[in-house]
């Protein structure tokens, strides 16, 4: 990631995603599976199958996380070290990944 992708207007921080166009296809892929998780128990399909589906999501949802959390580390928080705020942006750093991991601040 582009050092100049990561910046901090006015309204708030903006960044454009290296791979972009990957992770909207990524979303996108999974708006259809929630779609069809919505149509499954409309229809009402069977428990197990449902949180199958479910699980799936999840996981296809934590590959996004992810790839979104390096993006972050090696745009923002590497461009944040050099200017002089890396201890900022490794807190704001642990505080995603423990949320991301579900772990409690402490």
């Amino acid at each position: 990631m582009s050092l100049s992708n990561c910046s901090t207007p006015d309204e708030g921080p903006k960044v454009v995603q290296p791979g972009k166009k990957k992770l909207l296809s990524r979303l996108n892929r999974i708006e259809g599976q929630v779609r069809g998780v919505i149509k499954m128990v409309d229809e009402d399909r069977y428990c197990v199958d449902v949180l199958t589906q479910i699980s799936a999501i999840k996981s296809a949802m934590d590959s996004v996380a992810m790839q979104l959390l390096e993006n972050h580390a090696h745009g923002c928080v590497a461009k944040a070290i050099k200017d002089g705020k890396g201890d900022a942006a490794i807190d704001e750093l642990m505080i995603v990944v423990k949320k991301l991991s579900g772990k409690t601040l402490g």
